[in-house]
């Protein structure tokens, strides 16, 4: 039996299939104006027997492949716990939210809380700011692991800390010490959301965001504690939703 799960997120689609306890399949594309497209396209193809989707637009698909549904925390807890057995805390930062979770020892889901009121300090806030700094993603990484000191970002709300970053440059701030500054404001505030649900333990970082080794290294350092980030962050949801299929086929 192969069981598939498709998150269809935000800022991207994913698709996982999972057979004999393995991921034997992964895909994603961006989810554009056409999400229920990006899923059947993504899908094409594929050989699977049963198929659950998660994520924002779960609800759209459901009704055209008529199948079941998982919330995303679900989805994330049965992900994370795929990659890492003994993942007690999860943080995902994703294309326009931010999750943290705490997990039982078994696996069971503790406690969560969700940014999901606007995009600060998510993924698409980080590419505002690096359009803003004229830099592509890879490039405002590398350019804020460069700096030697952070200018300080006081806004998290896109539309003005764009216009505060317009400033800084504007007075001859160094751009990478900007870039630096911008995803010290970011952790630091995903930081304090996970504090507040696992305070304690290694902390299983995925979503978009987990690709960038700047925001990975502020992370460890903000809250003292040690990061592991699976192969591919992005599918976590998507084997998540894969592995639903599986306990509910």
């Amino acid at each position: 039996m192969r069981y598939a799960g498709i998150d269809i997120g935000s800022r991207t689609v994913k698709l996982a299939v999972i057979e004999d306890g393995r991921l034997v399949l992964s895909r994603k594309s961006v989810t554009s104006h056409n999400p229920l497209g990006i899923a059947h396209e993504l899908l094409e193809g594929v050989d699977y027997d049963r198929v659950t989707a998660t994520g924002y637009g779960r609800h759209l698909i459901k009704g055209h492949l008529n199948c079941p549904v998982v919330s995303e925390i679900t989805a994330f807890v049965r992900g994370s716990r795929f990659f890492s057995e003994d993942c007690e805390s999860v943080l995902d930062i994703g294309g326009q939210d931010t999750k943290a979770i705490s997990l039982g020892k078994e696996g069971n889901l503790c406690k969560f809380e969700m940014n999901d009121r606007c995009a600060a300090g998510t993924g698409r806030f980080l590419e505002v700011m690096a359009t803003v700094l004229g830099f592509t993603l890879e490039e405002f990484s590398a350019a804020a692991l460069s700096a030697k000191r952070a200018e300080k970002i006081n806004s998290m709300c896109t539309v003005f800390a764009e216009s505060e970053v317009v400033s800084l440059v504007t007075q001859g701030a160094d751009r990478n010490e900007v870039a630096l500054g911008i995803h010290k404001a970011i952790i630091s505030r995903a930081a304090g959301l996970l504090k507040r649900v696992a305070p304690e333990g290694r902390i299983f970082f995925a979503g978009g965001v987990a690709l960038n080794n700047c925001a990975r290294n502020l992370l460890e350092n903000e809250t003292g504690r040690p990061v592991f980030v699976p192969p591919d962050p992005q599918i976590v949801g998507a084997v998540g939703a894969a592995l639903s299929a599986l306990e509910n086929g």
